[in-house]
């Protein structure tokens, strides 16, 4: 009973972190992390300063920044 009164509070903290995150247009480098163990774990992920400088540049730039 704890450990799934435990388990929920993380998962509640997570989503309200991540909606935030989202209002706000905040970034989520541990998304983009998980999303490239998953989908190319052969390619090294970005450094959190240049995902992020990415991450701008495609919200205000060049209009790029999807990898698939």
């Amino acid at each position: 009973m704890g450990l799934a009164l435990s388990e929920a509070g993380r998962y509640i903290a997570r989503s309200i972190k991540q909606s935030l995150r989202l209002m706000v247009g905040l970034p989520d480098y541990d998304v983009y992390l998980t999303h490239m163990m998953a989908t190319h774990p052969d390619r090294a992920p970005m450094s959190y300063e240049d995902f992020f400088r990415e991450r701008l540049e495609a919200r205000y730039g060049g209009g790029k920044g999807r990898c698939c």
